[in-house]
This record gives C-alpha cells, structure tokens and sequence, in this order.
C-alpha cells in the first residue's frame, strides 16, 4: 500500500478499479484488456498525478502509486528524461502502460532461443500522451524503451505482481546473455514547493 494524502480522487478510483479487475481474475488477455480500457479512461481525464511523481532521476524513475496488499499487482509511475532509457529488460508478469506526457519510445524483441544469439526486433513502436499500450504478456515479455520527446516521458504502468520487488532479467543485445536484477521502487521526492 502507498500513502494516498494530497491524490486525485480519480486516482483513487483508479486503483480500485484495478483491484476489483485483478481480483475478478479471468485469463490473462482479459485482465490486460480491461485494465487496458480502464486506463485509457484515466487517461481522457488529462493528467491526474501530483506533481512530485512528474520528477525525473539521473536514472529513470519507478515510482510506487500503489502496491496491491498480496503484491498481486502493483501501479508505478515511471519517469524517463530527455533521451533517457532503459535496459533491455523483461518482468515476469503482465502490464499495460498509459503515458501521461512525453512520448515513449519502445522496441520489444523475441527471447533468444540459445545463448550467444542477438536479439532480433519484433516491434518499434511510439506510445504518445494519453494512449495506451500492452508492455508485456506471458507470450511477449522483452523490450527496451526510452524518452523520446522534448519533455520527460510520464506514464502509469500497471503490472501483474509487485514489479520494484520481483526479479527479472537483463539481456545484453549483442549476445542475448541474460542477468537476474531487480529495479527497485524509488522513493516518491516531496511535492515541489
């Protein structure tokens, strides 16, 4: 759980929301699709979140909104600078991104089939403010995204298990060699005065 003081009363909803959906269960194409639609609902409001989680890092930022009790899903803000990305990564889990502002830039490989194999690109695509996308499934779970507009890149991103907890992998590009990480929750800076 993660303090909710000073939030949009949409946001709240939001998240409740997401908890009923999880909680509902149904296959994974389901949950992703209604949580996809929902988001994009949030989304048509313009933007909802306080303007501490707008703050980037010298790394990119992976703010908690809320954590699931049972750690069944968690909401993130992520904050990619100008030109900022991220590793090749993969999550263990689903997730479905909404940007708040910027626009994100995300390149999604197919898993190497042996070690030592390049990664080949599957898609390449730009997600801009208020759309929404699909960032991983059981079936498609790789990529690398960046910070492709004039202003940080915001987004929502809602994943199926605690994602600032659980181990994932890092892939090399050249080479397809995988290592275990975790990228932690970064703590949410006070609100700019």
């Amino acid at each position: 759980m993660v303090n909710t003081h000073a939030r949009h009363p949409e946001l709240d909803s939001f998240v409740q929301d997401v908890e009923q959906i999880v909680q509902e269960g149904g296959s994974e194409e389901t949950l992703i699709s209604k949580v996809a639609e929902r988001m994009q609902q949030l989304l048509n409001l313009g933007n909802v979140l306080p303007n501490q989680y707008l703050q980037p890092q010298p790394k990119s930022a992976l703010y908690p909104l809320h954590i699931a009790q049972d750690e069944s899903f968690s909401i993130a803000i992520t904050v990619f600078n100008v030109g900022q990305p991220s590793p090749m990564h993969d999550h263990g889990t689903w997730g479905v991104i909404g940007v708040v502002q910027g626009v994100e830039h995300e390149i999604k490989y197919a898993r190497p089939s042996s070690k030592n194999e390049p990664l080949t690109v599957l898609k390449d695509r730009y997600i801009r403010e208020g759309e929404v996308g699909i960032c991983c499934s059981s079936e498609q779970d790789l990529h690398r995204v960046e910070c492709a507009s004039s202003i940080p890149c915001v987004g929502i991103h809602v994943y199926g298990r605690n994602i600032g907890k659980i181990e994932r992998h890092i892939y090399d590009p050249n080479t397809g060699k995988k290592r275990v990480g975790v990228t932690p929750w970064v703590p949410v800076p006070a609100p700019p005065q």
